[in-house]
């Protein structure tokens, strides 16, 4: 029997990676992606999807801030699933602007989960049905430099973002909890891989490098991450949402810890040889260290046993051979990134790290 699914958020960086991924390896899946096409969402992340799967495949341009519309689509035909990436999701962003962050990941998971809770009440889904939340491992705040967070650390966010996906977290278990709606909650670490909007630091430092503009670093660069490949990640998802026993959380880590400086000057080692650049032409050279953001967490790390052990999950790609795989997505995309980076992104880019962008 064929497994429907509704996923939101599906035109950006997780979701569309989680799309391809979906349609490639489950055949029985059909999936409905609702995507309100903001800034980071772009339904070309989907168009050269194989014709063998797009039949499989429909796109909904929509907000889940429309309680009418979600009852349409889980009206259409039962559901076996949700899988939830929409949100509001770059920390910056959420310092200049955090009413959107609460309108979007808060209260637009809300109406999701009322969706659901009513249409789950009323039999109208299939028996199978899970409501996969995909969050990350920002709500739990800070690490020292020891430690890992576990599925039962305790919520400490640090920004507007993190905290409207904590929020959103708690309503989610919170359905479970009260009226056994079966959810099921993810946390992972910074994913990096195809498609993701050039605001972020990997693909940011990519695009800069090849064009010898100025790289922006943070502080002084030494804040860690874990850092995980998309298509890890979504494979994870996979496992989860297949599984995972609701009302349960796992935690998703790459085991790929580097501080922000690593990653620059990687990329840089990468792209000089691609380049031809060396000694006074490096493109260390164009590293600018910038006023630190406000609450900026110094280190995460993730515990990811609990998934490995009870689904057998752990991820395929070493760091280094994924994020060379990722320049190389980069270097050979030039018409989608030139699509993307429009004066709005640049004007973004400059007020956010408080430098031009031109050379040096």
């Amino acid at each position: 029997m064929s497994t429907h699914l509704l996923v939101t958020g599906g035109a950006g960086f997780i979701g569309s990676n989680f799309i391809r991924l979906a349609l490639a390896a489950r055949s029985d899946w059909t999936i409905v992606n609702l995507d309100a096409l903001t800034y980071a969402g772009n339904s070309s992340n989907l168009s050269d999807i194989p014709a063998e799967q797009a039949e499989r495949y429909r796109f909904v341009h929509g907000d889940i801030g429309s309680r009418e519309l979600l009852q349409d689509l889980f009206s259409a035909s039962p559901l076996d699933g949700v899988i939830h990436f929409a949100a509001e999701s770059h920390v910056d962003r959420s310092i200049h602007g955090p009413a959107a962050f609460l309108t979007t990941n808060v209260a637009g998971t809300f109406n999701l989960l009322e969706t659901a809770r009513a249409c789950w009440e009323e039999g109208g889904l299939s028996p199978h049905f899970r409501f996969l939340h995909v969050s990350t491992d920002e709500v739990y705040g800070s690490l020292g430099p020891v430690g890992y967070f576990s599925e039962s650390t305790a919520y400490d966010p640090s920004s507007p973002y993190s905290a409207s996906k904590a929020a959103s977290d708690h309503f989610v278990r919170a359905y479970h909890r009260t009226y056994g709606l079966p959810v099921l909650v993810t946390n992972c670490s910074n994913n990096f891989g195809p498609y993701q909007f050039p605001e972020k630091l990997i693909p940011l430092i990519i695009l800069n490098i090849c064009e010898g503009k100025t790289l922006p670093v943070y502080g002084d660069g030494r804040n860690v991450r874990d850092w995980l490949y998309v298509v890890d990640h979504c494979e994870a998802l996979m496992r989860v949402f297949e599984a995972g026993r609701p009302g349960e959380t796992y935690n998703i880590g790459g085991g790929s810890e580097r501080q922000n400086i690593e990653i620059v000057h990687s990329l840089c080692e990468l792209l000089d040889r691609r380049l031809g650049r060396s000694g006074e032409r490096s493109s260390r050279h164009l590293v600018r260290f910038v006023a630190d953001r406000p609450g900026h967490d110094r280190r995460y790390a993730i515990d990811a046993s609990k998934i490995r052990g009870e689904l057998g999950w752990q991820p395929r790609h070493s760091f280094e051979t994924a994020l060379e795989a990722t320049v190389e997505w980069y270097l050979s995309h030039g018409v989608w990134i030139e699509a993307i980076r429009s004066g709005e992104y640049r004007r973004w880019i400059e007020r956010q790290y408080g430098c031009t962008i031109g050379k040096g």
